[in-house]
């Protein structure tokens, strides 16, 4: 992809892998690598950046229908399915491929809660210990899943154990990356 924008207003940005909010400032050339799962991922002079939905405008000339959807599909019944296709509309700023495929969704829990709605709890890891990125990864997750019909209560806890290795990547996940 990367293709050159220039930003026309400060925006706030997450600088990737480090996971800390900075502005990235009006008139900034930023070179767009990747638009999957509702953001951009770009590149400036420093470094790589994640820019929300909310905040693509600010790349004149980009085209913001690119990022598709604002959530995964809320509209229907609720169902365990729904909640594995709002996780795969989440991805890592780095890696073209979803979380579900990267093989870092350990586990899926749905309750039903005494209201009649549904209490979603996620066990999920990342690729890196030390990756920054991992508590937005986590609260993208959380908040696609919260959006979907009758959700009450989300949650999207990162665990260790097992550790990642790319052994877990699904046959969709090998095939996007080339591994296949």
């Amino acid at each position: 992809m990367s293709s050159e924008f220039i930003l026309t207003r400060d925006i706030l940005a997450t600088v990737i892998p480090a996971g800390d909010t900075v502005t990235l400032k009006s008139g900034t050339s930023a070179y767009v690598m990747q638009t999957l799962g509702g953001s951009v991922t770009v590149r400036t002079d420093g470094g790589l950046f994640r820019i929300t939905r909310e905040n693509a405008e600010a790349l004149k000339g980009f085209d913001t229908s690119k990022l598709g959807a604002a959530t995964a599909a809320t509209a229907g019944d609720f169902s365990e399915a729904a909640v594995w296709a709002a996780m795969k509309s989440c991805f890592d700023p780095e890696i073209p491929v979803n979380i579900v495929d990267l093989g870092l969704v350990y586990d899926l829990s749905v309750e039903k809660s005494p209201a009649g709605g549904h209490v979603v709890e996620v066990k999920m890891t990342l690729t890196a210990p030390g990756c920054g990125m991992g508590p937005v990864i986590a609260e993208d997750a959380r908040q696609k899943i919260a959006a979907l019909p009758t959700v009450e209560s989300a949650k999207v806890h990162i665990v260790w154990d097992p550790i990642w290795t790319p052994q877990m990547i699904s046959p969709d996940g090998r095939k996007a990356l080339g591994l296949e």
